[in-house]
């Protein structure tokens, strides 16, 4: 007896329990989704320590990516990781930058940076192609970005950071930085 009475209570929750998952996947995907950044590419705008930030994915699929908007982008070299940068340049703009040839020497178990000084300050510019971006992190000494790796196609943008979670001392609205 007691059985029978749950039945209907059993449906009705896995029912809610499929639209919540379903909500929470269109929600991820085509909405609003998480990012954690590390590293000091994008410093002072984003800071050493782990951050997680909010990222909304509805205007970058309609092409409302503006210069100095901070995105999140799969890496053009390897589409399994993430990059977090600055868009200086759109389709058509023509960007000057600084070409600082690096080379990194493994000593032990670490890698020493090492940089041929007439090489350095060199400056070359290109014109950003159509259906590309041309990205950069605030931290132009220790930012692998476009200047590496030229300009990125539009489609590898997944969103603008709009809002950082952590740390708390932070937690607020991240535009215009």
């Amino acid at each position: 007896m007691i059985l029978r009475n749950l039945g209907p209570i059993i449906k009705d929750a896995s029912i809610f329990v499929s639209k919540f998952l379903c909500f929470l996947h269109v929600t991820n995907t085509y909405l609003i989704g998480s990012v954690t950044t590390f590293g000091p590419s994008m410093l002072p705008a984003i800071d050493l320590t782990t951050s997680v930030f909010l990222m909304e994915k509805i205007s970058t699929r309609f092409g409302k990516v503006a210069r100095g908007d901070i995105v999140v982008l799969r890496h053009p070299q390897d589409p399994r990781r993430f990059m977090t940068k600055r868009v200086v340049g759109l389709e058509g703009d023509s960007v000057t930058y600084i070409s600082n040839p690096e080379t990194y020497r493994l000593e032990g178990d670490s890698f020493t940076y090492i940089s041929n000084p007439e090489n350095n300050n060199k400056h070359e510019t290109i014109v950003v192609p159509i259906d590309h971006v041309w990205v950069e992190g605030d931290n132009k000494y220790k930012s692998y970005d476009s200047r590496k790796f030229g300009p990125v196609p539009y489609d590898l943008i997944q969103g603008k950071m709009f809002w950082r979670i952590s740390p708390l001392k932070d937690f607020g609205p991240f535009w215009n930085k």
